[in-house]
């Protein structure tokens, strides 16, 4: 998910510690932020915008394009289904430890309204230059300066580390998606892959993979078409069969989402793929004369 600097943003949940603090450093970078939702304060005004009872007011009330959604586990179903009933174009669900039912019932309305999600469990994403949805830190420039690699990630640690890598190396960052490290997301590596695709702003690709699932060899299919140059690391080679590692996601079970499996499909469709972290900058710098 692309959220562009002209892109209207709500954030609900924009009174609680953390929406607080975000959305001033969201506002700072650049965000265009709207209003705020939060129903027992509804009325107030909060970090300069207005802020309402429901999603579907503050679309009634000027519109928006995306929520960015600081909400507590059991409320986020509620509050995406509020934002799906506005019309938002795309929800940022930020939370850990979704209820997985609760995941399923809001993404099916999501598809069902033609609404993008990213998530639940990501860092968000950044538009480097002009946006921010979630906590990633963009105002970094060491991290994230203007330039036209697209980095994809479940994790936004990992995520944050291969930025700073290509911009180390003396490129930047067109986009950052943060995908979500939960066994159910909204948007998959290879949707993410097939949006910066079809970015002008970015013209290589840093994709950051995990064990389990079959999102990775998925995306593969899709790089094997791509004009772009598409470098990757897949995280978790040493991890054992059957045990879970960080995200909720990481886990292999059988011969499929295993860090073998994973780098043979890459392979295959012509991918570069990246032993570490710090050989990225570098890879993608050759890719791109290449």
């Amino acid at each position: 998910m692309i959220v562009r600097g002209t892109d209207k943003v709500l954030i609900q949940g924009i009174t609680g510690k953390q929406g607080t603090f975000w959305t001033e450093r969201m506002m700072e970078y650049g965000t265009n932020i709207v209003g705020g939702v939060n129903p027992k304060k509804a009325g107030i005004t909060h970090c300069g915008v207005p802020v309402y009872a429901s999603a579907v007011e503050a679309m009634n009330d000027g519109g928006f394009d995306y929520s960015v959604l600081f909400i507590p586990p059991l409320g986020v179903k509620a509050a995406a289904l509020d934002a799906i009933e506005a019309g938002a174009k795309g929800i940022v669900a930020l939370t850990e430890h979704v209820p997985v039912q609760d995941v399923m019932y809001f993404l099916a309305a999501a598809r069902e309204r033609g609404t993008r999600v990213l998530g639940p469990n990501t860092a968000g994403a950044v538009t480097a230059g002009e946006t921010i949805t979630g906590f990633m830190p963009a105002f970094n420039e060491n991290i994230f300066k203007v330039g036209k690699v697209g980095v994809i990630s479940r994790s936004g640690s990992l995520g944050t580390l291969f930025c700073l890598n290509v911009v180390q190396a003396g490129l930047g960052i067109s986009s950052f998606i943060g995908i979500g490290g939960d066994p159910i997301i909204g948007t998959t590596t290879k949707d993410a892959l097939v949006e910066l695709d079809n970015d002008p702003r970015t013209e290589a690709i840093v994709m950051v993979g995990e064990i389990g699932g079959v999102m990775e060899e998925e995306a593969a299919e899709y790089a094997a078409t791509m004009k772009k140059p598409v470098c990757a690391f897949i995280a978790g080679g040493a991890a054992p069969k059957g045990k879970k590692m960080g995200h909720a996601g990481a886990i292999v079970i059988g011969n499929k989402g295993t860090y073998q499996s994973k780098r043979d499909a890459l392979k295959s469709a012509g991918v570069t793929l990246l032993d570490t972290p710090s050989h990225a900058g570098a890879a993608v710098k050759e890719a791109l004369s290449g």
